[in-house]
């Protein structure tokens, strides 16, 4: 039996297949679902999505959103969200590098609405970065 994996950004349905497995950047850290899991509905951080179908994973970067799982349909909103194999390593490489130096420049003197500007930046940068393959 396999999970039925959807996940939907307000432009585009990224994902909409079956999977073995899902792991999610839930607020509180990585969650992993499998078959037969205890419904639930969790709030998802900026991160890496991982969906394993085949026996292949594929990293999904994701903006934040929330997860619900129940009778083993797993329906991911998001606020936005790219495949790994959609984007263009060098160009998130040099994204997350400017982001990088914006937050260190934002966190020696910015204002604490440009620091979180900065952080968000980072992180949608990293998670981009990191499902595209390269390394943080």
């Amino acid at each position: 039996m396999a999970l039925t994996v959807r996940v939907i950004a307000p432009d585009k349905t990224v994902w909409d297949s079956s999977a073995e497995e899902v792991i999610l950047p839930s607020t509180t850290g990585q969650l992993g679902i499998l078959t037969g899991h205890a419904p639930l509905l969790t709030a998802l951080e900026t991160g890496v999505l991982r969906v394993r179908a085949d026996k292949n994973w594929v990293p999904i970067a994701v903006m934040g959103g929330f997860a619900e799982i129940e009778k083993n349909e797993v329906t991911i909103l998001v606020n936005a969200a790219e495949r790994g194999d959609s984007i263009d390593l060098d160009a998130a490489r040099t994204a997350y590098t400017e982001a990088e130096a914006k937050f260190a420049q934002a966190d020696q003197g910015g204002s604490r609405q440009e620091q979180l500007q900065a952080t968000q930046a980072l992180k949608r940068a990293r998670a981009r970065l990191q499902a595209a393959g390269g390394q943080v």
